[in-house]
């Protein structure tokens, strides 16, 4: 029995308790953003964030970023999202493309999609090859771990939704003209290969969920429960990273 087999998707919030709880979760994330990016009583800089979306199509990923930076202020953070490989990026490494985008100390960055296309659909689609992706479960873990050990404070989140409901979602984007553009072909036929997709979601799980930086697996079947559980669950990361944070910040002079 695999992580996704054990998620609730009959679990949902009311309005008004989804209303509720955003709002406090929204409040609180504001002000550790403040924080961590030296705006409050303290010009410190605190540890950077990397929020890391993956899921199923249509799980809600774009929902539960636009929940997150909603309360913030636009200067202070990135959304990075990723296409296929540049013919340039395809002659690098796989994780060179996204170090330019990572945060800093201080800063936050969210990544609609990620590294992760390596042991997904690099993987199920034959992009990667076999030896390729096998390895890459460590070689991501190394790079997570080194970032963490830095200063960045990564949070992982998986949003699955069952194959009705994403029908559902997808009939309904197919009809609204200003949200068709959402849908493609390629997420019809990713529909037939759902049982390869959860298989490898599922060694990914096992081989990429480590200590420093787990992965927190989210029933995205209703949207408002999910998207409070995403921010909840973010500023509980940030909390317990600021607290571990003991990285030193250099001051103009020399090292602090």
């Amino acid at each position: 029995m695999g992580r996704l087999d054990e998620l609730d998707f009959t679990a949902r919030l009311s309005t008004e308790e989804y209303e509720q709880r955003l709002y406090t979760a929204q409040r609180r994330l504001l002000e550790l953003r403040l924080e961590i990016g030296g705006h409050l009583d303290s010009p410190d800089l605190g540890p950077g964030v990397a929020v890391v979306l993956e899921g199923s199509d249509a799980g809600g990923k774009g929902g539960a970023i636009k929940r997150i930076v909603e309360p913030l202020d636009p200067r202070h953070y990135r959304v990075n999202a990723y296409a296929k490989p540049t013919f340039d990026e395809k002659r690098k490494h796989f994780l060179w493309r996204f170090w330019q985008d990572l945060p800093g100390l201080g800063g936050m960055a969210l990544f609609d999609r990620s590294w992760y296309g390596r042991v997904l659909v690099e993987r199920v689609e034959g992009y990667a090859s076999k030896a390729q992706w096998k390895r890459a479960y460590d070689e991501i873990v190394q790079f997570e771990r080194n970032l963490v050990l830095e200063g960045v404070i990564i949070v992982k989140f998986w949003l699955q939704i069952t194959p009705d409901e994403q029908l559902r979602r997808f009939e309904k984007r197919q009809v609204d003209p200003l949200r068709k553009w959402k849908l493609t072909d390629e997420d019809w036929r990713n529909r037939d290969k759902i049982d390869r997709y959860n298989a490898a979601v599922e060694d990914m799980f096992r081989k990429t969920d480590h200590e420093l930086a787990p992965w927190h697996v989210v029933s995205g079947e209703q949207k408002k429960r999910a998207r409070v559980e995403v921010l909840e669950t973010l500023v509980r990361r940030i909390e317990d990273g600021i607290e571990a944070f003991e990285h030193p910040v250099p001051d103009e002079n020399g090292w602090a």
